[in-house]
């Protein structure tokens, strides 16, 4: 830790993010330990400042072999989570982190120092960083081979090995399910978004279920792929309504609905899938006319 701390240093934010966040299998299988709708089934996220090593100093320190093209890495804990890496992206933006929030890394956090795969799903930034190891091609550790990998029907029932950067995502927190409004007039919509490929550029609101959309306001600053959190003036006039949030970043990637995503995916049936990962679907919450929400992603 001392020699590491001596290197240079660089502090960002960034979310994180499970691969299964949001997936249309949690929708509706509500958990009344987990809280309400939006947070068991869009709240395996985060986001704060890390600061660390970028991997690209230690790398260019110890040399690398003309060979070399991927990484394997293994954290500490008792199951040896491993996972592998591009060196591109290695050579890129991540880093080897100690802090969190201007102190060190909590516990739960990785503590003492953990992989930030900025941008790309949560199992790359591997906790408890133990070791990394430089290999000359692509290596299948046990939760990429096993515990991620789900067939696809437009793959013949084959399934990716590997899943990397996060699309443009976006959610409603408030209101959102389970919640009420205590009546008509006026409601602050407000929620987060972020994109794996780079800083959000627009967050648009439909609050007639995505006939129409209109630009909500993002709160600054806006650090490339970090949360971003955007709010929207709205005045209810006590009918049925369906809010919705549809996120574009700077890289012109933009949040698709579920039809869409689902068509992308070659699935052809809308019904609510048994087990996705990289689900980025618009969410929609139905406002009755008492004010209570719900999840209306299925119905």
């Amino acid at each position: 830790m001392e020699d590491l701390k001596r290197l240079p240093s660089v502090s960002r934010v960034h979310f994180l993010e499970c691969q299964g966040n949001s997936s249309g299998v949690i929708h509706h299988a509500g958990n009344p330990n987990m809280g309400l709708p939006v947070q068991y089934i869009w709240g395996m996220t985060s986001c704060s400042e890390w600061t660390g090593v970028p991997l690209s100093v230690l790398l260019n320190e110890v040399g690398l072999q003309k060979e070399a093209s991927w990484l394997v890495y293994e954290g500490a804990d008792p199951g040896k989570f491993s996972h592998s890496l591009p060196l591109a992206k290695a050579f890129d933006d991540v880093f080897v982190a100690y802090g969190q929030n201007g102190d060190p890394l909590r516990v739960e956090q990785g503590y003492p120092i953990r992989m930030i795969v900025p941008g790309w799903e949560g199992p790359f930034s591997v906790k408890y960083l133990r070791h990394i190891k430089v290999v000359d091609q692509p290596y299948h550790a046990w939760n990429e081979a096993m515990n991620h990998s789900i067939p696809r029907a437009d793959l013949g029932g084959k399934s990716r090995w590997y899943h990397f950067q996060w699309a443009a995502k976006s959610v409603i927190t408030r209101p959102s399910g389970g919640l009420k409004l205590p009546g008509p007039g006026y409601v602050q919509i407000t929620g987060l978004a972020w994109s794996g490929g780079g800083a959000v550029s627009k967050v648009e609101v439909s609050t007639d279920g995505g006939r129409s959309w209109k630009e909500a306001k993002l709160q600054t600053p806006v650090h490339s792929k970090a949360h971003t959190r955007f709010t929207f003036d709205w005045v209810w006039d006590g009918e049925e309504a369906v809010l919705m949030s549809r996120c574009t970043d700077d890289q012109g990637d933009v949040q698709p609905s579920m039809a869409e995503l689902y068509r992308n995916w070659g699935i052809t049936d809308l019904e609510k899938p048994s087990r996705t990962t990289h689900f980025n679907a618009i969410q929609p919450w139905k406002v009755a006319r008492d004010g209570s929400v719900r999840d209306a992603m299925f119905s």
